[in-house]
């Protein structure tokens, strides 16, 4: 029988491949991931390590001997261990990265068939799912010394430091100078966090190449961000003293990676541009009403993880028109 697909024209080929797209990504998580590790030294490294080794041993395993197939891209599933890596404190012990790439290669990708199946996007996935069941070492932010002869970042990270301050009754302006909380600390490289919180400017210089780079479209990323924006600009005009500001917001915390790198995944994002908006919209507000409301200071990975499972409704819903209707 042959496997040729006859299709009509026009016919177009194009050079982005699968591999091609995923390298782009890869290139654009460099400069967060050098930074980090510039921050946080060998625990950086070995999580790093542990992380996409684990991933592909993983991912290797299953479709070798449950599928018998080779793995379809190698580069996709290094992304998904360098993204689980930075989403981890940086003093988590080694075996929470293998735990964590375990749980979103083999759960949320493999059990749903593999590459370009998956509903949630599997990073976030590992990172949520090591949150729940290992909430102490998954919050503990005390960092080893990094290799630029500092002794890297110890104690709660921003957010978590308003976060607690506000339940004391202590008003989040006075937080916020009592701590030294400023934005440029957050994007130049001077905040705690996870891996790759370390720095917005190393994460928006990823974004700006996946832009020139076609990789991504703005509209995800910029609607998150937008809408964060506003919704945090509005609370904090209505009450100052119990709500942060946009600036603060827009730079603490894993809002910019998880908005340029893990919201923008192809499988789990909306197809059409009114969707994407949608979902954008979607991570926003549920990113600020978890962090002002929440029990967490940190609502990015859960906002995206629920807004995945809208896609598919989204995707119905937000379909282009059809060509002459």
């Amino acid at each position: 029988m042959s496997r040729l697909i006859v299709s009509p024209s026009p016919h177009f080929q194009s050079p982005n491949t699968t591999r091609v797209l995923m390298n782009d990504v890869l290139i654009a998580l460099a400069p967060a991931t050098v930074v980090s590790l510039l921050f946080y030294g060998w625990n950086a490294l070995l999580l790093l390590a542990v992380s996409v080794v684990s991933c592909i041993l993983c991912e290797f395993v299953i479709e070798k001997y449950l599928r018998g197939r080779n793995i379809p891209s190698i580069s996709a599933t290094v992304i998904t261990g360098v993204l689980l890596a930075l989403n981890l404190p940086p003093a988590a012990p080694w075996w929470i990265a293998l735990i964590g790439s375990i749980a979103a290669i083999g759960i949320a990708k493999m059990c749903f068939g593999g590459l370009g199946q998956n509903i949630f996007n599997p990073a976030i996935f590992g990172r949520v799912f090591l949150l729940v069941s290992f909430p102490v070492i998954m919050t503990n932010w005390a960092a080893p010394a990094g290799w630029l002869g500092v002794d890297a970042f110890s104690g709660a990270t921003p957010l978590a430091q308003v976060n607690e301050g506000l339940r004391a009754g202590i008003p989040a302006s006075q937080i916020i100078a009592e701590n030294g909380l400023t934005g440029w600390q957050a994007f130049f490289g001077a905040a705690g966090g996870s891996v790759g919180e370390v720095s917005a400017l190393a994460l928006l210089i990823g974004f700006v190449y996946l832009l020139v780079r076609r990789v991504i479209k703005p509209h995800i990323p910029l609607t998150i961000l937008a809408t964060v924006a506003l919704m945090t600009t509005i609370f904090w005009l209505i009450s100052p003293d119990k709500f942060t500001g946009p600036v603060f917001n827009l730079l603490s915390g894993g809002l910019l990676l998880g908005a340029i790198f893990m919201a923008t995944d192809y499988v789990t994002s909306p197809m059409t541009n009114w969707g994407m908006v949608i979902y954008g919209v979607l991570i926003g507000v549920l990113t600020v009403l978890i962090r002002y409301f929440g029990s967490y200071p940190e609502g990015v990975s859960f906002a995206i993880l629920m807004a995945n499972m809208a896609v598919p409704l989204i995707n119905k819903y937000c379909k282009p028109k059809r060509f002459a209707a």
